[in-house]
């Protein structure tokens, strides 16, 4: 058993801009997926937050079996069995199941990525090479659902890895040298490929200056739906957008949390302009998924050059 109580806190990444491109980094892709970490000795999985998901990921638990006795960090990643590439939204049809649904098209995998222990032993303290050379030893030979991921210093081949593997949204780099540290301590970073795309002003949010931000929306069907909420405005867009946005008169409205990218969030509550200011919007995803940004889009500038029917729906 490990030497420490589970689930354990685990290693975050801090968002960079750029890729690091020194001596000292490793890089890996990072998959499109739900962070978890599993016992593989009492065949356990459970959600970065700690939530116990070993029922509703049997297979995944059931796979661990085939592993020696060890603590391990990685990406649950739902593969579509037709080869097309992984699909985030499957994961979530998982959830308040008992297990894999019969003739689901697609199966969990796991990118692996860490070791915090095997058997008794604490492997936290030990460098990242040492951990990632453990990580394949103990990986050899198991179940095909069980992968470690690739690993490079080259930060060129790493940038090929984008786009070209189902699934990778972005690179993590890890100092070979580190010892793994719960939370921001890591000194993980990760990068994410960027996309800019359009969306129309319908809301602000934010009780002060450095809080403010966006509702966006697209239109759908003849009507304008809520599809995200920005992070909050740098003052340069800020001061750029507010002589062109006009109250509607209606009173303040909600958003749900998950409108908002926040999943199990409170409701997002906004004042509605009316819909006529357009912006470019940066985004991680190209496309709209369930309806809206998973994660929030930063505002980069207003475009006084389009008008809101020109916006297409995102889907």
């Amino acid at each position: 058993m490990p030497p420490f109580a589970l689930p354990a806190p685990l290693a975050l990444a801090r968002a960079v801009t750029a890729v690091p491109d020194s001596l000292g980094w490793m890089l890996e892709p990072k998959w499109d997926g739900w962070r978890c970490q599993i016992h593989t000795a009492t065949r356990r999985v459970w959600s970065r937050h700690g939530t116990d998901l070993s029922r509703q990921f049997s297979d995944v638990a059931d796979a661990g079996a085939g592993v020696p006795d060890a603590v391990l960090d990685g990406e649950l990643v739902a593969v579509l069995n037709d080869g097309s590439g992984v699909a985030f939204d499957r994961l979530q049809s998982r959830a308040g199941r008992r297990g894999p649904r019969r003739g689901a098209d697609f199966t969990v995998h796991v990118a692996l990525f860490d070791v915090l222990a095997v058997g008794d032993t604490d492997w936290r303290l030990r460098p990242y090479a040492e951990r990632h050379a453990e990580l394949l030893r103990l990986l050899e030979g198991g179940p095909v659902t069980l992968r470690a991921v690739p690993t490079t210093e080259d930060r060129g081949q790493a940038l090929k890895w984008v786009g070209a593997l189902a699934g990778v949204e972005g690179l993590v780099g890890k100092r070979t040298v580190a010892p793994y540290a719960a939370g921001l301590a890591s000194g993980w970073v990760k990068w994410r490929e960027r996309h800019t795309t359009e969306a129309v002003v319908i809301g602000v949010t934010g009780t002060t200056p450095a809080t403010q931000a966006l509702v966006l929306g697209r239109p759908t069907g003849g009507r304008m739906r809520a599809v995200g909420v920005s992070l909050p405005l740098a003052q340069q867009v800020r001061l750029a957008v507010a002589p062109f946005l006009h109250a509607s008169g209606e009173e303040m409205r909600e958003l749900p949390g998950t409108v908002g990218g926040l999943p199990g969030a409170d409701p997002v509550r906004f004042w509605p302009v009316r819909p006529e200011v357009v912006v470019e919007v940066e985004v991680d995803q190209p496309r709209l998924e369930f309806g809206r940004y998973r994660h929030r889009p930063r505002v980069r500038r207003v475009r006084g050059d389009l008008l809101p029917e020109l916006v297409d729906d995102g889907q």
